[in-house]
């Protein structure tokens, strides 16, 4: 067979992918993975008691909303990631700059430059549990945003799994907030940040393996 009857073979029927294939692949999953990542906590720990009175602190919504800024930003990074030839640009500077963020908001409280209402320790709050728990309930996102991008063309498997990672890391971190009563600074700047990194890591090593083509 000829080269020219063989590529013309190979280009029969071919059709274009539907545009935004990879955004919907990535939300379906982040939807479907979601509910499963709230019953984790649900059952596991349970939301704070004080929730209602919470709502009104600022340093509930910086708990909140510093994860939540991380997941977007991963978000991001692997829509981008999971379309070859696409490059990420500045995407990572939304995972580094809230990071940034929280480092000098602990910094300045631990200075007593910025005194915050509210923002005492919780005694016996142990860390390792949380992020523990953390790790748990990242799970679900961490899969299922992992079998998403495996029915993309990711060109850099390591970088898509870390994606997916801080993705899952993030909105399980979020989802950990609703129940962690520990708002300082120190709880954003230390095990948040910890706790988000470690699915990330999960994530790099198992992209690694799983994202390539």
């Amino acid at each position: 067979m000829k080269t020219d009857d063989l590529v013309a073979m190979l280009a029969t029927g071919i059709a274009p992918v539907p545009r935004h294939t990879a955004r919907r692949r990535i939300a379906q999953a982040l939807l479907m993975s979601l509910p499963v990542s709230l019953v984790i906590m649900l059952v596991r720990d349970g939301v704070r008691d004080d929730l209602l009175s919470a709502i009104f602190l600022p340093m509930f919504w910086a708990k909140l909303l510093f994860p939540l800024s991380i997941a977007a930003a991963a978000l991001v990074a692997i829509h981008r990631l999971g379309r070859p030839g696409i490059g990420t640009g500045r995407t990572w500077m939304g995972l580094v700059l809230p990071v940034l963020a929280v480092w000098a908001l602990a910094l300045a409280h631990k200075l007593d430059m910025l005194p915050l209402a509210h923002a005492e320790p919780v005694p016996g709050v142990s860390w390792v549990r949380c992020m523990l728990s953390v790790g748990l309930i990242s799970l679900p996102v961490l899969a299922a945003t992992l079998l998403a991008l495996r029915d993309l063309a990711p060109t850099r498997p390591a970088w898509s799994g870390a994606g997916a990672g801080a993705l899952a890391g993030g909105v399980a971190t979020a989802v950990f907030a609703l129940h962690c009563k520990d708002l300082t600074p120190a709880s954003l700047a230390l095990w948040q940040v910890a706790s988000m990194l470690l699915p990330t890591l999960a994530g790099a090593l198992l992209g690694r393996r799983l994202l390539r083509w």
